[in-house]
């Protein structure tokens, strides 16, 4: 679960990591007061969504976004519109701010990491400014091959830390520490010195970094990002915060569930944790209905194999039942790029005339316009199969996972 950038400093502000002082705002009026109260000389003007690149991205008319002019490969929106020029501004007056806060507010924020839909900006914060004399990259997060946190950082901040990885391997730092010990004094010393730090900076760096661990740790955190992590004079500081919490750890942490923007989420995902399902949207048109995440990977490989695009990852679990699978065609067909739908089902704990029967009432329930294309097996596999046949209701079955895939590919070819 993402939170935005004024709630993750929020949360670090109080467990002792240098962040400079902001406001949240959602209206332009609150903007202007942000910066009368920061009683700085500059403000950093930021829309709050729940991607990057917002320095680089655009913020568009919601009702002129013109998707054809995303160039996915560069991140860059060109299409007409444009209300400003950047997600992030800095302002040197009240005026501005507002002035500012009018153009962002209400419009659709295009990036590197949001797509061709963009996302709605709806809330701002508002920063006091501090020129950073140097930019780096800091980041905590969890290495489940090794089952430890790991701290990773680099000198190079301020830019996309796999472009670092790729192109300067030597510049990152990874350091593993003990969740219940924290980052020892000799590790938080070895990574200023990486990056570069000395004197009083070294000491601040020092401090920031053992913070970070320790927030990390203490937020249950999945991923906590600072990028840039920045030296001012002698201190250093977040410019940037990006966290997500881990989701098997959210019962500990009671404050997520105000900080939940649902905004921010696909509608279909949300849907989908009320009934326990687990949804990833993708952006194919080949909807999949499937019991187990291993078989759901190898459903999307068989559909790609043949030609085809998944729409998205759906696992209904070991335990589904009529209920679940009705939900779960529900959600599938929220997405307009949906033009047909595999089921497949192994039936272990799961029995496969139940299945059927869910599948039959929810193709019922929803009156299905496009292909279906079942394959069962396992258990109660010929009870669930004549079911299917008796229905008569337009459903292809298939025998192997290759033979549903290419069915289901080969009704889009028609």
């Amino acid at each position: 679960m993402n939170i935005h950038e004024h709630q993750a400093k929020e949360l670090l502000r109080s467990l002792g990591v240098d962040v400079l002082d902001g406001r949240v705002a959602f209206t332009p009026e609150e903007a202007a007061r942000a910066y009368a109260e920061l009683k700085s000389p500059v403000a950093v003007v930021k829309s709050q969504i729940h991607a990057g690149g917002r320095g680089k991205g655009k913020a568009v008319e919601p009702s002129r976004l013109d998707p054809s002019k995303y160039d996915a490969k560069t991140g860059v929106y060109s299409g007409p519109g444009i209300a400003c020029e950047k997600g992030v501004v800095l302002c040197k007056s009240a005026a501005e701010v507002e002035a500012t806060a009018k153009k962002l507010l209400g419009k659709v924020l295009v990036t590197k990491q949001t797509g061709a839909q963009g996302r709605k900006v709806q809330r701002l914060y508002v920063e006091a400014g501090c020129p950073p004399e140097q930019e780096f990259y800091a980041a905590v997060l969890l290495d489940r091959a090794v089952g430890l946190p790991l701290l990773m950082i680099s000198p190079a901040g301020g830019m996309d830390i796999e472009e670092v990885a790729e192109k300067h391997p030597g510049q990152i730092l990874k350091q593993h520490f003990d969740p219940d010990q924290g980052l020892w004094p000799f590790q938080a010393r070895r990574a200023a010195y990486f990056l570069g730090l000395k004197g009083d900076a070294f000491k601040s760096g020092v401090k920031v970094l053992t913070a970070l661990a320790r927030a990390a740790v203490k937020l249950d955190v999945a991923m906590l990002e600072i990028n840039p992590l920045a030296r001012s004079g002698e201190r250093v500081f977040c410019m940037d915060a990006k966290l997500s919490y881990d989701d098997n750890a959210l019962f500990r942490q009671k404050q997520a569930a105000e900080q939940r923007d649902l905004a921010e989420e696909d509608s279909k995902e949300t849907e989908a944790k009320k009934y326990d399902l687990s949804y990833i949207a993708l952006d194919g048109n080949i909807g999949c209905l499937v019991n187990g995440a291993g078989l759901a990977m190898a459903t999307m490989d068989a559909i790609k194999l043949f030609g085809g695009e998944p729409a998205n990852f759906l696992d209904v679990g070991g335990g589904a039942n009529k209920e679940k699978v009705a939900a779960g065609f529900k959600i599938i067909l929220q997405d307009p790029e949906v033009k047909a739908i595999l089921v497949n089902i192994f039936g272990g704990i799961m029995r496969c005339d139940v299945i059927a029967e869910g599948v039959i009432a929810a193709v019922k329930e929803v009156n299905l316009k496009v292909p279906l294309v079942v394959r069962l097996e396992g258990n109660q596999v010929e009870r669930g199969k004549q079911l299917l046949k008796d229905s008569g209701l337009p459903i292809q079955t298939a025998s192997t996972l290759s033979d549903a895939a290419e069915k289901v590919c080969a009704t889009l070819k028609k």
